[in-house]
């Protein structure tokens, strides 16, 4: 392993720790504040419109300057943020709502620049005929950061309160900012010219050109959008399950812990070849897995079934991103990886307001579950519709 890959790898873990320790306490703070689903909802738009807003002009940002000093300056806008979040929650003058949606929004338009450059860098670092493995190495380390974030959200916020779980979360995101110092300069991919709405639209052109690379993009975006879960955990930690904090901490952890042992299971077998239909299969199961989370009222089945969502998820996630990449020339990663965030990363958000929108008009319980069947819903069709997808295979 290269020394610039060793400190890339733990820059993404601190990021991943720190981003999603900072998310997770804030959808406690807030809920603990509010008791509403709506407002857990909310929170996901709040999230969302930046990252579409912001989508375009990232990833023109990411091909035409260094892609590791885009991703330290946007990760720095995260820090100062939820540095004074932590400074008035110490004070006792953070149960606002809106600084909550205040800091939020700021992280998210923080992430609309840092993901497609940071995801637009790696295949700088390595061979190419090395990338597929970096990628299961990486979404390894990733899993990890992304289990350790919200465990260590429960475990501090029930210990020392949410001003030491917001404290903890931004040290980890200057840790990530620091380490990336340690990386060798990398020019800027695209050529220099016009900056122009033309030249923000590449990626997306190449994107609706390349049916597989739509395909695998779009059943992420409606499965995640209809399946997710996430908005919702601390209406099932709190009201379905009463398990408290702790027990929203181990809600919180256990779709990447399971995405953690898949992920540590894929470095060691050998690379999938029918990857689209693999892709198909492992976001059916994701559905089902959110079905059993829905209906289970039995703290240990619904941590097991979101670690199973999690196994399925992390096995799409390895595959939709081997096969963005390398069909994906180098000036144009950065603007394909936006688009991507559009579909992929702005899919989570989008999930959140629906779920807790859903919820609030319903049940969070009808919230899941009918989100689930959707997402079975939409991988019939996309594999009737895009059989491109079906059939692909490296």
């Amino acid at each position: 392993m290269s020394h610039d890959l060793r400190f890339y790898l733990a820059s993404l873990a601190a990021a991943g720790a720190g981003g999603t320790m900072l998310r997770s306490a804030i959808a406690w703070h807030l809920y603990a504040i509010t008791g509403s689903a709506f407002d857990l909802g909310l929170l996901g738009l709040v999230q969302f419109v930046p990252a579409l807003l912001l989508a375009l002009p990232a990833g023109l940002a990411s091909d035409r300057y260094e892609r590791r000093r885009v991703v330290q300056a946007a990760q720095a806008a995260t820090f100062a943020a939820t540095s004074v979040l932590t400074f008035l929650a110490l004070r006792g003058d953070a149960d606002a709502p809106a600084l909550l949606y205040a800091t939020i929004m700021v992280m998210a338009a923080a992430a609309a620049f840092s993901n497609p450059a940071r995801s637009a860098l790696l295949p700088l670092l390595v061979p190419m005929e090395q990338f597929p493995r970096v990628v299961t190495t990486a979404s390894t380390i990733r899993a990890l950061a992304f289990a350790l974030g919200p465990a260590l959200t429960g475990l501090v916020v029930a210990g020392f309160g949410i001003a030491a779980a917001y404290l903890l979360g931004s040290l980890f995101v200057a840790a990530s900012i620091s380490l990336l110092m340690f990386l060798s300069v990398r020019p800027p991919a695209a050529r220099q010219g016009a900056i122009s709405l033309a030249s923000m639209l590449e990626g997306l052109r190449h994107v609706f050109a390349n049916p597989v690379v739509l395909g695998a993009m779009s059943l992420d975006l409606f499965a995640v959008i209809l399946g997710g879960a996430t908005a919702l955990l601390p209406v099932f930690a709190h009201d379905v399950l009463r398990v408290g904090a702790s027990g929203y901490g181990l809600l919180s952890a256990a779709l990447e812990v399971g995405a953690l042992g898949t992920a540590v299971a894929l470095l060691f077998l050998p690379p999938i070849r029918r990857v689209g239909f693999v892709l198909l299969l492992t976001v059916a199961l994701y559905g089902a897995a959110t079905i059993a989370f829905g209906v289970s009222t039995w703290f240990p089945l619904s941590l097991a079934a979101y670690a199973a969502a999690g196994m399925a998820d992390q096995v799409s996630v390895v595959l939709r991103q081997t096969t963005i990449q390398l069909q994906t020339p180098d000036h144009l990663r950065g603007r394909v990886s936006s688009v991507g965030s559009i579909f992929i990363g702005a899919s989570n958000q989008l999930a959140a307001v629906e779920s807790g929108f859903v919820a609030a008009a319903t049940s969070a319980e009808f919230a899941v579950v009918s989100g689930g069947l959707g997402v079975l819903l939409v991988v019939a069709i996309v594999a009737l519709r895009i059989p491109a997808l079906r059939k692909y295979e490296v």
